[in-house]
């Protein structure tokens, strides 16, 4: 007797639906538990980061040798330039479009009107510390150091701190060297990367194997800590985030597929559901990297000298859903906090949306500190950022869903901007 075989991507999004409602349940039913907070923080939550630390492991020798070989296969100094910028022009006209999409919401819906007095006082109180602490590092996180920082002084150090901009600098540099050795000592290079690439997506083929164990616990500890009570009066805001998210993704970003990238988009969405549901789930753009390049390549028949040199670049870069939720989340504290901001000041928050953005970590939460900088500009007490603590998990886990699709729609835009054929578009 044949039984068929459960495919991956069905178990993963069991186990978001039984880690999600288990955790909402649990709260529920016990709340303030001893029980159901040692089963978070000495089962879910290890578990999950067994899984998270799987995928981190490999980003870095991923994004060096993927990427490396991107620049080898480019071969043409003026090729790589000029697909740099249009990568580059790709994510700023992307991101600022979701940011000012952002503001258009939050302008028409208000929900910062909503925030009675007193329960802006209880959510305050409720999460200060966690504020404090942002606060306190929001002013190192957003300087001209940190564009000096791209290029690092001892690339394994940077490494090691898992600085993947410093990384990709030095990832670039090692690329076009490799491109000026004489042939002999440029071939022996090019198949070692080739062949360590191909070991390290053998190693992401394993830790895919815990994903629908550590997408369960990764969304049971955050359902089981905050429950469902805190999206209530926070609702409006939410659904905001949520929706401008959810048009975003699958309808701005949809169209440029289609349009620019010439995909199905029956095909398209079933092809990145992986990226998707890993982005979801660990709400890290970098622990997501090693799926989204097996998606770009594998599913959609994107060339490796464009995805190994696109898709790590927008990882850290490309933040459609974070810019998004920037400019939501600034002007419903502003308005929170009774404060108006104009048009000309809306217009400086987009383009501080975009510059965060694009310089924001690619890992869970990594955008936070650098809206308290905007906030504090613009006139709003940094402290605020604690209103929207208790929601942040579930928005970080859905912008960074949107980040990677958006990562995924600039490797086919570009591909066809080169002159170069997707192989896989179902078209």
């Amino acid at each position: 007797m044949n039984i068929p075989r459960i495919p991956l991507h069905h178990k993963i999004l069991l186990g978001l639906a039984v880690g999600t409602l288990g955790g909402g349940v649990a709260s529920f039913l016990w709340p303030d538990s001893p029980a159901l907070d040692w089963t978070v923080n000495y089962v879910a939550r290890p578990v999950g980061q067994i899984f998270l630390r799987m995928l981190l492991m490999v980003v870095v020798p991923l994004v060096f040798t993927t990427l490396a070989l991107g620049v080898t296969g480019l071969g043409d100094l003026k090729r790589l330039g000029r697909m740099g910028a249009k990568s580059l022009s790709f994510f700023v006209i992307t991101t600022a479009g979701a940011a000012i999409f952002g503001l258009i919401i939050v302008n028409v819906l208000r929900p910062g009107d909503v925030i009675s007095p007193d329960l802006r006082r209880t959510l305050v109180e409720t999460f200060s510390s966690e504020a404090d602490a942002i606060v306190g590092v929001a002013g190192s996180d957003l300087s001209i150091s940190t564009f000096v920082n791209i290029v690092p002084r001892n690339p394994i150090a940077a490494a090691a701190k898992g600085d993947l901009l410093a990384v990709i600098f030095f990832t670039l540099v090692f690329g076009v060297a490799v491109t000026r050795l004489p042939k002999e000592f440029s071939e022996r290079v090019v198949g070692f990367l080739e062949a360590l690439a191909k070991t390290i997506l053998v190693i992401v083929g394993f830790a895919m194997k815990l994903a629908p164990l550590g997408v369960a616990a990764l969304t049971f500890a955050v359902t089981a800590q905050f429950g469902f009570d805190i999206l209530a009066p926070l609702a409006l805001y939410t659904t905001a985030v949520l929706g401008g998210l959810v048009v975003h993704q699958f309808g701005v970003l949809a169209l440029i597929a289609k349009g620019l990238g010439g995909v199905q988009l029956k095909y398209f969405y079933r092809t990145i559901r992986f990226p998707m549901l890993t982005a979801f789930s660990t709400a890290s753009s970098s622990a997501t990297l090693p799926t989204t390049i097996r998606a770009a390549e594998q599913g959609l028949g994107v060339p490796r000298e464009v995805s190994g040199f696109v898709l790590p670049l927008g990882a850290t870069m490309n933040m459609n859903g974070t810019a998004l939720f920037e400019g939501v989340t600034i002007l419903f504290l502003a308005q929170a906090f009774g404060i108006e901001l104009g048009l000309a000041t809306q217009g400086i928050v987009v383009v501080m949306a975009v510059l965060t953005a694009i310089s924001a970590a690619g890992i869970p939460s990594g955008s936070i500190p650098l809206i308290v900088v905007i906030l504090i500009s613009v006139g709003v007490p940094g402290e605020a950022i604690a209103l929207i603590m208790g929601v942040e998990p579930l928005l970080g886990m859905a912008r960074t869903s949107t980040n990677v699709t958006g990562d995924l729609v600039a490797s086919m835009v570009i591909t066809r901007s080169e002159g170069m054929t997707l192989t896989n578009t179902e078209a």
